[in-house]
């Protein structure tokens, strides 16, 4: 077995929590049930490790076998990965009978064709999801295992979530084998980023449902502190108004948990808003920009805006309407207004 396939077995092999090894191992296949009772799995992990190291040059494994237990270890911790999401566009609505094997050829025929120290792993998941490990290198190295790029792929969907690797000059190639081999004939990056994987794809396959209601606006009454010699009046009105803020982002939001989304961004094309007399602009050209959100759980921070009195509720839909956006790319055009009233900054 060659060094270093041995070495990224054994680094594959650290990663992974001690109470999960021999469950990842199984799941992997390579090494018998017999190979597997001699490990000592309540050793220390460098020494299992080198067991497993040890048992692997007996079957004389080589990088395929060990891309594939990269494979199984990201998609059990899959959250540890950046997943950004693409849709692909067919040039009519034709359906095709879909073949794993055809696509699998086309994707190598193609990407080998481009640049031939490369390495490709699939493996097929039962929610027709197929996971493609791509290690790439130069027409003068060999392919570096450890920044792959990782495709999911939902056979039938428009839909591929790519984590990539830190070479992004390889995005287009990746692209193309990806067209090529699902029979579309484009693709875009839909602007929209998380670890969550899962997260990502309720919002795509339209798993989550919300509610895109428009509400007239009313400006908050007071802060939440309610002193003891208060009007009772006052304070009733403020209970009032937190109940009403509460059934508002039900409404709009939900009432089961939210899609953990950390990135998102749209474009925004709107015309200013001034006094005609006043003659501010010469040319009447829309004033264009890049709206982008980041949070570690964007959703539930917008969520929580009215509550903790940042912004009236509800909230613009410009806000509320970024999971069903991103279904269309977060191109959004808005002729009436530059931002929404109903967005304070903090």
């Amino acid at each position: 077995m060659d060094e270093t396939v041995a070495e990224y077995i054994r680094r594959t092999v650290l990663k992974i929590p001690r109470d999960k090894i021999k469950m990842m191992l199984q799941k992997w296949g390579f090494l018998s049930e017999a190979q597997l009772q001699t490990l000592n799995f309540h050793q220390i992990k460098d020494n299992i490790s080198q067991e497993v190291v040890q048992l692997c040059e007996e079957n004389s494994a080589g990088i395929k076998q060990a891309a594939a237990l990269d494979i199984i270890y990201n998609h059990i911790y899959q959250n540890k990965r950046m997943w950004s999401v693409y849709q692909m566009k067919k040039s009519g609505e034709e359906l095709e009978y879909f073949d794993i094997t055809d696509f699998k050829k086309k994707f190598k025929r193609r990407l080998r064709s481009a640049l031939k120290n490369v390495t490709i792993t699939f493996k097929e998941y039962e929610d027709n999801a197929i996971w493609i490990r791509v290690a790439w290198g130069t027409p003068y190295k060999k392919p570096n295992q450890y920044k792959p790029s990782y495709v999911v792929y939902h056979s039938q969907t428009p839909y591929v979530f790519i984590s990539a690797s830190v070479l992004k000059s390889n995005m287009p190639l990746l692209c193309q084998a990806l067209i090529v081999a699902s029979s579309y004939h484009d693709i875009c990056e839909m602007e929209l980023r998380s670890h969550c994987l899962n997260s990502l794809k309720d919002i795509v396959f339209k798993r989550y449902s919300q509610n895109f209601q428009t509400y007239a606006t009313k400006p908050l009454q007071g802060g939440n502190v309610e002193p003891e010699n208060a009007d009772i009046r006052i304070v009733q009105e403020n209970r009032s108004e937190k109940e009403r803020i509460h059934r508002v982002n039900q409404e709009v939001f939900g009432s089961g948990p939210l899609p953990k989304l950390e990135f998102a961004q749209y474009r925004l094309e709107t015309m200013f808003k001034s006094d005609p007399k006043m003659d501010v602009l010469d040319k009447k050209e829309p004033f264009r920009c890049l709206v982008k959100f980041s949070s570690p759980h964007l959703l539930e921070s917008l969520k929580s805006l009215a509550s903790a009195g940042m912004a009236d509720a509800p909230l613009s839909p410009l806000l509320t309407c970024i999971p069903h956006k991103a279904r269309n790319y977060f191109k959004i055009r808005e002729k009436k207004g530059l931002f929404p009233e109903s967005f304070v900054s903090p």
